[in-house]
C-alpha cells in the first residue's frame, strides 16, 4: 500500500511540474502565433514537426518511446489547435470570388481564417499594405502558361515580403447551366491565364473566348446569364458553389498544370533551413551588365533557380531582372555577394524567403 501511495503521490508532483510546463508551452505558443500572423505564415509546419520527432523522440526504451512520440504528437496537435484559434481572426486577401483557385488556395494554407475577395491583384496586394488584411495569397506562375505579370509586378513595385510558395495542381472543368449539353456550348468564358491554359481545347472545338476576373467570376457570368451557348472554365470546387454542371472534366489537358502561389505580409520571414530567395533588380545601361551581375551571383555560389525579365513602367524598353536563388543570402557570403550585386545594379531588392514549394494538394 505504501508502494502505491508513494508512486500515486510522485505522479501528482509529475503532474504539478507538467501542468507548469504545460502552460510555459502554450505561451510560447502564443508568441508563435503572433509571429506567425504578422508574417502570413500556416500554422502547421510539417518541417519543423518532422525536427521535433527527429530530435527529441529517441528514447532507451523503445516500448516507451512509442508511447512518448503519441504523446509529443498530442502536445503538438493541441498547439496546433491553441494557434489555430488565437488566428481564428487572421484576414486572408485574394482576388476573385468564392471558387476562384486563389481562394481555394487560401482555404487550404489558412484553414479557419477570413477570406477576403478582391476583385483585382493590386487591390488585395493594397489591403495588406494599409493593414487591413494580414497577408494576401496571389498567383505568380503557372507550369503551363508562365508568369503572372501583374503579381511580379507588384512584387518589384511594393513594400509587401513574399513568405511562402505553394503549388496548387489545376484542373480546368467545362462548366454549364443544368441540361446543357456541350455541343450546345458556343462560347467560353474565364480568367485570361486559365484561356491560355486551355489553349488547344478551345482551338479544337472552335470556341469564341470572353476575358473574366477569375475563374470563378466567369462562373457567376454564365449562372447569370442563362444562356446555354457559354460555358466557363473553372474548378470541380466553383461549379458546386454556383450550382452549375460539369460538361467536361480536365479541359486543360496536363496533368501537370500546377499553380505556384505565393503568400504576402508586411513583415519579413527568415526560414532557420533549407532556404531560397528571391530578388529583383535592374542593371545599369552598359554592355554586358547583365553578365557582370549574373556572374557576381554565380561567384558566390548561389544557384539560381530561375531567371526572367519583366519590361518596366517607365522608363519605357528598359527591364528589371526577376531571380529565384538557393542559398542563406543572409549569411556573411550572402551579404558580400548582395554588396558587390548592389554596385553593379541600379537598383536591388530582396523580395522574401521560403524554404520549399510546398504542394497543396
Amino acid at each position: 500500500m505504501d508502494n502505491l501511495e508513494n508512486a500515486r503521490k510522485e505522479i501528482n508532483d509529475i503532474d504539478k511540474q507538467m501542468m507548469d510546463l504545460f502552460i510555459r508551452r502554450m505561451k510560447a505558443a502564443e508568441n508563435i502565433a503572433q509571429y506567425k500572423k504578422e508574417r502570413g505564415l500556416p500554422v502547421y509546419d510539417p518541417a519543423r514537426e518532422e525536427q521535433i520527432f527527429n530530435r527529441h523522440s529517441q528514447l532507451d526504451d523503445k516500448v516507451l518511446e512509442e508511447y512518448y512520440r503519441l504523446f509529443l504528437k498530442d502536445t503538438i496537435d493541441i498547439s496546433k489547435q491553441y494557434q489555430s484559434r488565437l488566428n481564428a481572426g487572421l484576414r486572408i486577401a485574394y482576388s476573385g470570388v468564392e471558387g476562384a483557385y486563389a481562394n481555394i488556395a487560401a482555404k487550404k494554407i489558412f484553414p479557419d481564417s477570413s477570406y477576403v475577395s478582391f476583385t483585382a491583384f493590386d487591390k488585395a496586394y493594397q489591403a495588406v499594405e494599409s493593414g487591413e488584411c494580414d497577408c494576401c495569397v496571389l498567383p505568380i506562375e503557372n507550369s503551363y502558361a508562365g508568369e503572372v505579370g501583374q503579381v511580379i509586378d507588384l512584387l518589384y513595385e511594393g513594400p509587401l515580403f513574399l513568405n511562402g510558395i505553394y503549388s496548387l495542381k489545376i484542373v480546368h472543368n467545362l462548366i454549364g447551366l443544368k441540361g446543357t449539353a456541350k455541343n450546345d456550348i458556343r462560347k467560353v468564358i474565364s480568367h485570361p491565364q486559365a484561356l491560355a491554359q486551355c489553349r488547344p481545347y478551345i482551338e479544337d472545338n472552335n470556341l469564341t473566348t470572353i476575358n473574366a476576373a477569375s475563374t470563378a467570376a466567369a462562373a457567376v457570368t454564365v449562372k447569370e446569364s442563362g444562356d446555354k451557348t457559354l460555358a466557363a472554365i473553372a474548378s470541380e470546387e466553383t461549379a458546386s458553389i454556383y450550382d452549375l454542371e460539369i460538361l467536361e472534366r480536365g479541359v486543360n489537358k496536363s496533368d501537370t498544370n500546377a499553380t505556384k502561389f505565393a503568400v504576402l505580409s508586411r513583415a519579413e520571414y527568415i526560414p532557420e533551413h533549407d532556404n531560397k530567395f528571391i530578388m529583383m533588380f535592374t542593371v545599369k545601361q552598359v554592355a554586358g551588365a547583365l553578365l557582370k551581375a549574373i556572374n557576381v551571383i554565380s561567384k558566390y555560389g548561389f544557384n539560381m533557380q530561375a531567371l526572367r525579365s519583366r519590361p518596366m513602367k517607365e522608363p519605357a524598353w528598359q527591364y528589371y531582372f526577376y531571380v529565384e536563388a538557393e542559398g542563406d543570402d543572409k549569411s556573411q557570403l550572402g551579404q558580400i555577394m548582395l554588396s558587390e550585386l548592389s554596385a553593379e545594379c541600379e537598383k536591388l531588392k530582396v523580395v522574401g524567403h521560403y524554404s520549399e514549394v510546398v504542394k497543396l494538394n
